[in-house]
């Protein structure tokens, strides 16, 4: 009976301490407001285009959902640690944003401002930050495998103080 009650006991401190953890260790979107533009599916791609001296090259199996967003993000606003199925093709149109990647040992932040554009590979696990005083605005292109969730939260990595 008393080693009944122990083990009852302890499983539920256990799952206590999971179900708490996992939600402390959580990071979320903070100060963000997302307005969905427009998303289609598109079929595979295999596209090789070579211009003069510049080149592109675009490749995907199987179907994508290719979706773009607008993404407000308040001074102080956070995305939270997250990731991405797939590669996200990003337009800064006022402010500045500053990333930070998990896999940095030193969480050094890259900055990028209004005219900037860069690559999300997706397969990183970072998280963006309006760190100034002036809203920010990023126009988001997101290539996903179709049925896929745009984004998988991380919990915050040891590495960065925030």
């Amino acid at each position: 009976m008393r080693r009944t009650r122990l083990t009852v006991a302890l499983t539920i401190a256990l799952a206590s301490a999971l179900t708490l953890g996992g939600i402390a260790l959580a990071t979320s979107q903070m100060g963000v407001t997302p307005t969905a533009i427009a998303s289609g599916t598109l079929g595979p791609v295999n596209l090789n285009v070579k211009t003069g001296p510049w080149m592109t090259h675009l490749r995907t199996k199987g179907d994508s959902t290719v979706a773009v967003v607008e993404n407000r993000v308040a001074p102080g606003g956070t995305f939270g640690w997250h990731s991405h199925p797939g590669p996200s093709l990003i337009i800064v149109k006022t402010g500045t944003i500053t990333f930070y990647h998990a896999d940095d040992p030193t969480c050094s932040p890259h900055e990028y401002s209004a005219g900037d554009a860069l690559v999300d590979t997706g397969n990183q696990i970072h998280v963006g930050r309006n760190e100034g005083t002036d809203e920010v605005v990023v126009i988001v292109t997101r290539f996903t495998p179709v049925g896929a969730t745009p984004r998988i939260d991380h919990a915050a990595p040891g590495n960065c103080g925030f």
